[in-house]
């Protein structure tokens, strides 16, 4: 099952292992079955502190091929329904870890409330191989299993159980089920799933806010163009913050990253855990799970309020704005409707589920037109549906594209309304803006992927934005407003790209440091900050 350099990884991981772990399959005689078993007997192999064993007898209702990874004694546990490899390896491994002792980098605050939470609850997560959201999900909730054993949780790969997704209904990954019940679909944290079993949560969070000291530097947002601006303002000896609703930003939802200098191939969520590890090695308050709503200009005081959804408040010398982008939405009715019941918005995550089906892509720029080509090896059909009157694909993917024989290109074409039949999709209207004709294209799926939109509405009547949304700033990242600073998607530099990104971060805190020193603020050894610059 795994290759040489895997299993060599593996086996240098489990190590680590400190409790004796028992992998037990729930196996028939079918294909799946054969190569899970394979997979558990090679893991098995490569430690002493790991077995493996087969049920005698699958007790009714237990999916198969499925397997528990348990520590030996105790009540302590994580399930799998299926083969857990793709993007999954890794909360595979994550999984035989924490059950067999090896410690959390989780914020021990966090543990504490896990450990904390009364009732029992039994989760249930569907996920997909191919999708980059589903790892945080699943390895949050192992986490949550092993820390509180009162917390049960089986991951489960739709493509294998694909007559129960249907039937209950999952059109897009991952979604958690909670005690049967369906719990919420889409990436989520573990402080997020946290935040919504303990509900006093986020008030406690709010009073906590609400006693921090003015910081010198508040970055607002946590992607790439955040987090250097964090590290770049801690390395001065000041007091930094960073405010975010997530840490990664978009980076969470990009499926391969191979353009980022000095790094051949990498993951959104691998650079997104790698980006928070290295703020935190400073001194930075993280606080997740907050989204700014309004930004007041310094008063007399010298310091500028950011005020927060949850009803906080924070205050400090310098801001930095690096609320990044999201993605655009057609904007027409039935779309929010059926969003996660055939309406998606990534093709890596959801497109297994439509395996069969006829589904459409709106738009036919690089990522749409990526979508698609991904999407005709899965689906029945795919059509692609642009507003423009040509593809503006790179040339090399529009041949590739034109060479399916499953996918239909509309032109000239603008998406006017979702069908739906209270359930999930059955369809797109769509007008031909050459002949003004309406059509309806019948479908079971619709993958937007028409662009990005700055996330600055909260800051409208605030900061200069341009036409587009996007935040004014000059080369060294300074805004309309005095002290507030900004860098990475959410402004106007020219290209959206995570190295652009860092780097307009790390500009706008080198321009936030040296607007402390000329207006006198109140930085802490003043003389020590100056010969750091």
């Amino acid at each position: 099952m795994l290759d040489a350099n895997f299993a060599a990884q593996l086996k240098t991981h489990l190590e680590k292992v400190k409790h004796p772990v028992e992998l037990v399959a729930a196996v028939d005689d079918g294909a799946k079955s054969a190569e899970l078993w394979a997979l558990l007997d090679q893991i098995a192999s490569l430690s002493p502190q790991v077995s493996s064993r087969r049920l005698d007898e699958t007790p009714e209702g237990t999916r198969v091929p499925s397997f528990t990874i348990s520590r030996v004694g105790t009540d302590v546990s994580v399930r799998f329904a299926g083969i857990p490899l793709g993007h999954e390896f890794t909360s595979l491994v994550l999984a035989l870890l924490q059950v067999g002792g090896h410690p959390s980098t989780a914020d021990p605050e966090v543990l504490d409330q896990i450990r904390a939470l009364p009732g029992d609850y039994r989760f249930e997560t569907f996920f997909s191989l191919s999708c980059q959201n589903c790892p945080d999900v699943v390895q949050a909730l192992n986490l949550m299993s092993v820390v509180n054993p009162r917390i049960r949780h089986e991951s489960i790969d739709g493509a294998l159980f694909q007559a129960e997704v249907e039937a209950r209904k999952v059109m897009a990954v991952p979604s958690v089920f909670l005690n049967g019940e369906p719990f919420d679909q889409g990436r989520m944290s573990l402080e997020q799933i946290v935040a919504k079993l303990d509900t006093g949560a986020a008030e406690r969070a709010t009073a906590a806010i609400a006693e921090k000291d003015p910081f010198d530097v508040l970055v607002i947002g946590g992607g790439p163009a955040g987090a250097a601006a964090a590290v770049y303002a801690a390395r001065k000896g000041i007091r930094t913050g960073v405010a975010a609703d997530r840490f990664g930003g978009q980076v969470l939802d990009t499926m391969s990253i191979e353009n980022f200098i000095s790094v051949p191939y990498t993951e959104g969520p691998k650079l997104a855990t790698a980006l928070e590890q290295h703020v935190r090695g400073y001194d930075v308050d993280i606080m997740k799970l907050q989204e700014a709503t309004r930004l007041v200009p310094a008063g007399d005081d010298g310091l500028i309020t950011v005020e927060l959804k949850s009803g906080a408040t924070l205050r400090s010398r310098s801001v930095v704005l690096s609320t990044g982008a999201r993605w655009r939405t057609m904007g027409v009715p039935g779309e929010d409707d059926y969003r996660n019941k055939g309406v998606a918005y990534c093709p890596h995550c959801d497109g297994p589920l439509f395996k069969g089906k006829r589904v459409a892509v709106i738009g036919g720029g690089n990522s749409g037109v990526e979508a698609a080509i991904d999407l005709a090896g899965i689906v029945a059909h795919v059509t692609v549906i642009e507003f423009d009157d040509k593809l503006r694909a790179d040339d090399v993917l529009q041949r590739k594209l034109r060479s399916l024989p499953n996918v239909d290109v509309v032109l000239s074409a603008l998406s006017t309304s979702v069908l739906g039949d209270g359930e999930q999709v059955t369809g797109i209207v769509y007008t031909d803006r050459t002949t003004d004709e309406s059509h309806t294209v019948d479908l079971d799926g619709i993958f937007v992927q028409i662009g990005l939109l700055p996330n600055t509405e909260w800051l409208k009547d605030t900061v200069e934005l341009s036409p587009r949304g996007e935040i004014v700033i000059d080369d060294h990242g300074r805004t309309s407003v005095p002290g507030v600073f900004a860098g990475g998607d959410c402004t106007t530099v020219p290209y959206k790209q995570i190295v652009v990104a860092m780097g307009a971060g790390a500009t706008a805190a080198l321009s936030a440091f040296d607007h402390l020193i000329r207006t006198s603020a109140p930085v802490e050894s003043a003389d020590e900050a100056l010969a750091t610059v």
